[in-house]
């Protein structure tokens, strides 16, 4: 978690405090038409425990190009439940799982409503004619 948090948005062990993460690995698997069997590595899904993490430095300290091929461009805070919105369709019961779990660690009296997204949050996005998934 550490070495992500590092590579991917800039950050050190001593700009975080873990608060705790999910009891077990949660997974998911890769629709048949986004793997690449042709790739050097083949993947057709993760597992992946997930970690709540206060952020104990400001926003100017995030950086997201630390190395050689960045990940994000941007980021922002959003309300608890938003990532459900905006993830793609396959990962959705993953985030709802991590979310529902780690609520508690936020929220003891119970976590804030969700509210019902609108229906093109939960359309799947179309690709280009010609663009590869990648």
């Amino acid at each position: 978690m550490l070495r992500e948090l590092q590579g991917e948005v800039g950050l050190y062990p001593h700009h975080v405090t873990p608060l705790g993460s999910t009891k077990r690995w949660l997974r998911y698997r890769l629709p048949e038409r986004f793997i690449c069997y042709h790739c050097a590595l083949l993947c057709i899904g993760q597992k992946q425990v997930w970690f709540m993490l206060r952020v104990d430095c400001g926003k100017n300290i995030f950086c997201l190009d630390t190395g050689n091929k960045p990940e994000f461009d941007t980021w922002c805070w959003v309300r608890y439940w938003q990532p459900l919105c905006e993830v793609i369709y396959f990962k959705r019961q993953v985030y709802r799982q991590a979310l529902k779990e780690l609520a508690p660690l936020l929220y003891p009296e119970g976590p804030p409503v969700r509210r019902a997204p609108s229906s093109e949050h939960w359309a799947m996005p179309q690709r280009k004619r010609g663009s590869r998934v990648s």
